[in-house]
């Protein structure tokens, strides 16, 4: 699938939104990806993941780990889009969350391997704050990590990560500090749209 068509698709079912708003990395952006909107779509969560999957075709993945709540269910696709690629051999799908004191980890009885090859997975990457707060979980567990996806990359490309990293679709959203947010500028009120504000406030 090309990505115009990822695009396309995404905006069909209001995945992409304008207005004012407050990311979870705490910058605010006139742009709003929701892929929630599109991964409740069961079908279009699998396609996704296997399109996903096949970016990191070549690699041995024992694992795949998404920080909650926004990577877990196309975390859960990839994984078994994998799986779907070595038959006999599973490809878990674990993730991290985070604890009382906001910091994230793994429960639940997951963990892994001394050394397993692990493929951490997110749906949107804004400045891969999530991702490598993961990576580092994964690697005090113990594990590899020897790759990164996400079906958005809103920075445009301008993200590094210490392994190979691929996004289905590179997309420059820019966003900026509060004190320097325009929409501020004009007398916006942000809103606070992300999973994480809403656990917040509940």
């Amino acid at each position: 699938m090309e990505p115009s068509a990822i695009l396309k698709l995404l905006e069909s079912v209001g995945a992409i939104r304008q207005g004012h708003f407050v990311l979870s990395s705490g910058l605010h952006s006139g742009s709003y990806v929701q892929c929630a909107a599109i991964l409740q779509y069961p079908l279009h969560a699998e396609r996704l993941g296997q399109l996903l999957a096949s970016e990191f075709g070549g690699l041995d993945i024992g694992c795949v780990a998404s920080p909650a709540l926004g990577g877990v269910i196309l975390g859960h696709e990839v994984a078994r889009a994998l799986s779907g690629k070595r038959p006999g051999k599973l490809v878990r799908a674990i993730f991290a969350e985070r604890d009382g004191s906001g910091v994230l980890t793994l429960r639940r009885g997951f963990g892994v391997e001394p050394d397993e090859h692990v493929l951490v997975v997110e749906d949107v990457w804004t400045t891969g704050g999530s991702t490598l707060e993961t990576m580092r979980v994964i690697e005090e567990a113990g594990g590899r990590v020897i790759g990164a996806g996400a079906i958005i990359d809103r920075s445009g490309g301008g993200i590094e990560f210490e392994v190979p990293s691929r996004a289905l679709l590179d997309m420059k959203m820019e966003s900026y500090d509060p004190d320097e947010c325009p929409f501020c500028r004009a007398g916006g009120v942000a809103t606070r749209p992300g999973s994480r504000f809403e656990r917040a406030a509940s």
